[in-house]
Parts: C-alpha cells; structure tokens; sequence
C-alpha cells in the first residue's frame, strides 16, 4: 500500500492505436488500483464528452489525471490541467506518441508505463498557447498540415504509412504559401512550403522538426522551410526523423515568445488534432504543464 493513496482519474480513448486504448486501460487501471489508489474510471463518447469529464476531475481535485491513447488524449487532457498544477500522467498507446517520446516514456508496454505514473515525479514544463487552447508539440501550419488534411480523409492505410502515402499524393501538386508572420513583433512576408511552431521537437510520429527545441526554456521554436524543389523535399523528408534536415540551405529556425502565422488556405495541427485555420497567434505559456515523467 501507498504511505497516501491518491485519487487518480484515468481518462481513456479506447480506440486508440487500433483497439490499444482499451487493453492498456485495463492493464493500468488494475495496476493503479492495486497499488492502493481510488480510480475514476472515464471514457467519453466523444471528444467533448471526454474533455468534460476530464474538467469535472479537475475541478473535484483529483491528484492527477492520467490519459491512455495517444497525442490527441494528450492534447484533450491538457486542456483539463494546464496552469492548474494537477500533473499528468501517460500510458501511450497511439500512433505517433511524440509526447511519450520526449520523456522517454514506455509506448508498447502498459504496466511500465503506470510504474512511471506510480513513480511520482513531476516535472515541469511549457506549454504553447493560442487564446484558451494549448499545445504540447508542434503547430503544422502548411505543407504539414495539407498532409495531415488529407491522411485523415484517408481510410487506408492506417498507421505511418497513410501519412506517407498522403505527403507523396501532396507532393504532386503542393506550391508554396505565401506567409505573412510576425516573431516576437518583427513582420515578415514570405514564399515557404511550411512554418511550424514547436513546444517541444518532433510531431507525426517523430518527426523532428522543430530540433533543437527544449520544453522548459520558455521559448517557442519556429521552423520556415522555404521554397524547394518537389526532388529537394523527398530526400529531405527522411532527414526529419533524425533531425539532420537543419542543416539545409532553405531551413530557417527562430526562438521566439510570441508569433503569429497567416497564410491562405490552411487549417493548422497540432498535437495531431485539427487546430484552427490561421491567421493565429501563439504564445509560450512558461511552466504551465506538470508531467508526471
């Protein structure tokens, strides 16, 4: 038994990572149970429905809420916890688990996972804020975010591949945007394939676009990519899951508090969930997010 059981709300997409979210839920939530603390036990039929309940946890002042599935559970249970200092917990069981990633945290093995949830330590991070939404990843805001359009029409295949598959159906007739930005009050109007705003590195299943980028600095990291070749951007590609793209003639990177991304057309992601269309503006919330890492 804990020396203080805690009382743990588990919010659960059970379809996640193709039926995952459901079996690592009940793995995790015996395990937690076990180990002495009262769980709540919540799925949403939806995605208001779950974030709902999530809120209502807060607000009755569960000590954490703990998500399974994948970014986008991520993403919906931030919602609940930011600023409020009631840490999140992980059990990863989608299919990109970026966040999972940057903390080193189980992706494949649910009891592993709520070990590091039993662990208890916090730590603390930043999150990116757009009015009263927030981001832990990265903010897709052109080719990107066409890509991620097109891969959720898709119903085959599932997984990396569909997102692979949608990059090479985009390549054929993706032109580049024309973006008017403004980092941290300094406009800029220019061409770019893509503008990215990352909280931390990677997104899309570790893509490491934003590399380089830490999640306690108090900084966001803009990414340009400017006009390239369609030849130029598929050798680049494979570069983004080692982060040897930086390197590129037409990468930009900046560290900015404040930007704001206009471009025509576009709807943004991140967290891999549909975010807005632009023009929006994103700022860094210092220290908002605790992690129970």
């Amino acid at each position: 038994m804990p020396e203080s059981p805690r009382e743990i709300a588990l919010l659960t997409n059970p379809t996640a990572g193709k039926g995952r979210g459901a079996r690592f839920r009940d793995v995790s939530l015996a395990r937690l149970r076990e180990a002495g603390h009262t769980v709540r036990d919540l799925t949403g039929r939806n995605a208001d429905e779950a974030l709902d309940l999530a809120r209502q946890a807060v607000a009755d002042g569960c000590d954490a809420l703990v998500v399974v599935g994948g970014d986008g559970m991520v993403h919906l249970g931030v919602q609940a916890v930011a600023t409020t200092g009631i840490p999140l917990g992980l059990v990863a069981a989608g299919t990109g688990n970026d966040v999972a990633r940057y903390f080193d945290l189980p992706r494949k093995d649910p009891l592993a996972a709520t070990e590091r949830v039993l662990a208890w330590q916090p730590r603390t991070i930043d999150l990116a804020r757009c009015g009263t939404k927030y981001f832990v990843t990265v903010l897709a805001a052109g080719f990107d975010a066409v890509v991620n359009e097109r891969a959720n029409r898709m119903t085959w295949p599932k997984g990396q591949m569909r997102y692979n598959l949608a990059t090479l159906a985009e390549l054929r007739t993706f032109q580049p945007l024309p973006y008017a930005i403004e980092i941290d009050g300094t406009p800029r109007r220019l061409d770019a394939m893509l503008v990215a705003v990352g909280n931390g590195p990677s997104f899309g299943g570790g893509l490491r676009i934003t590399e380089g980028a830490k999640l306690d600095d108090g900084m966001l990291d803009v990414v340009i990519i400017k006009p390239m070749s369609r030849a130029g951007l598929v050798t680049t590609y494979p570069k983004l899951f080692k982060g040897t793209h930086v390197t590129h003639p037409q990468y930009e990177h900046h560290l900015a508090r404040t930007v704001t991304v206009a471009a025509p057309g576009i709807v943004s992601y991140a967290d891999g969930e549909r975010f807005g269309a632009l023009p929006l503006t994103i700022e860094c919330a210092p220290g908002a997010l605790t992690v129970l890492a």
